[in-house]
């Protein structure tokens, strides 16, 4: 064991957890709705500020971070060495790199390149992931690895005939890993970080500012217009990793036994932290305005921030006061969020398949808005269903 952590689930976690993919599926729909306002959208790239919108990623990065610990600990509690530890890091991170890979790159399918339309090279993937990662109940261990087996091949094979671009010569490429690959970047590199410093608080808050640093060292003109230019291309994983360890951090904090944090001693160690990230803010946004596109460390560190008040009222709502009958909503996405991620991508390439299509006032104002909001609390429902099915993914 690396820290003595609380026992059992942790019902503020899973509730954030939940909380934040129901909104990720609301903003997502409603990134297609025509007259938003400002605030439901993305900030502009060349814009120096962030919307409600822009801090949905990181938070999602953030309980990643609050997971790790009790997930490693988990396994060694198990009785897993080192090396197949390491071996199940890499399989998630692998997972969710593939995953981040085929769906960045379904949109840019060749239709006569590929001998395929999108929508339906689209299904097969995701059917072919939810063979590959689902949870499996049979008996018999040989039927769920021969369906495993089964997925895997079908996703060698899409991979294998897809073509995309205009001209149709591009193959599978990560002109950038996605979401699910940014989280499977930042999870690989804290849960190496997580064991490095064998689970101290104090080298993992030395290891944020490290990460943070290295942003700001590789974005000096001395290294960018030299031969350690490359080196760039891993500032943006530096900082989502940051923000992934800020979540492992505050998680420390609250359900580290050995810490011993509570009352006043844990009040004024989240505010502590809150308040640095904060001032760290602050400071660096002369330099770095704040942009969710170019993860900016001012960018995330106000995320971080955030995050940090957000799961503090949940944990004072649904550990301290056990104030839970409401949390039962956001179960079915918390504890199989992965589903509940790409089922709305599924369901669209399913209605396009089918030449269907929402009426026109669903794409435009409040109406859009509302129907943005009833799309996700429906796909609550159906992963609920799901699960009742047997289906529940996990990396």
């Amino acid at each position: 064991m690396i820290n003595n952590l609380r026992k059992g689930r942790i019902g503020s976690i899973d509730t954030f957890r939940g909380i934040t993919i129901l909104v990720m599926i609301f903003v997502n729909n409603v990134a297609g709705v025509a007259g938003i306002p400002s605030w439901l959208e993305h900030a502009h790239a060349d814009e120096d500020r962030m919307t409600f919108v822009d801090v949905v990623f990181p938070a999602f990065l953030f309980i990643v971070g609050m997971s790790i610990p009790f997930a490693i600990n988990n396994r060694l509690a198990k009785g897993d060495s080192f090396w197949k530890l390491q071996g199940h890091i890499a399989w998630r991170t692998l997972g969710l790199l593939v995953l981040g890979l085929f769906m960045v790159n379904t949109g840019r399918l060749n239709k006569e390149a590929t001998g395929m339309s999108e929508p339906a090279w689209a299904l097969l993937f995701y059917g072919a992931a939810i063979l590959v990662w689902n949870v499996y109940r049979f008996k018999q261990k040989w039927l769920a690895i021969l369906l495993k087996l089964i997925g895997m091949a079908g996703l060698i094979y899409l991979g294998y005939i897809y073509r995309g671009g205009k001209e149709g010569t591009h193959y599978l490429e990560p002109q950038w890993w996605g979401i699910l690959g940014l989280i499977g970047w930042a999870y690989l590199y804290a849960s190496i970080i997580y064991q490095l410093v064998k689970g101290a608080s104090g080298g993992i808050f030395l290891m944020i500012a490290i990460c943070i640093a290295y942003y700001a060292v590789v974005h000096q003109p001395f290294i960018q217009n030299s031969s350690l230019a490359w080196i760039g291309g891993q500032a943006v994983n530096a900082v989502h990793t940051a923000i992934v360890l800020c979540g492992l951090l505050l998680s420390l904090f609250y359900f580290d036994e050995d810490l011993d944090l509570n009352g006043s001693k844990l009040i004024s160690r989240v505010t502590g932290f809150f308040i640095l990230l904060m001032i760290a803010s602050i400071c660096l946004h002369p330099q770095y305005k704040i942009s969710k596109i170019h993860a900016t460390p001012s960018w995330a560190l106000n995320s971080a921030a955030i995050c940090v008040v957000v799961y503090s009222i949940l944990f004072f709502l649904v550990d301290v006061k056990q104030v839970t009958r409401w949390t039962g909503f956001f179960a079915p996405a918390g504890s199989n969020p992965l589903l509940t991620y790409i089922l709305p991508d599924i369901i669209y390439f399913a209605m396009l398949f089918f030449g269907l299509q929402y009426p026109d006032a669903f794409g435009e104002g409040w109406t859009g808005i509302l129907w943005s909001a009833c799309f996700a609390v429906l796909m609550l429902f159906l992963v609920k269903g799901l699960n009742k099915l047997g289906i529940r993914l996990q990396l």
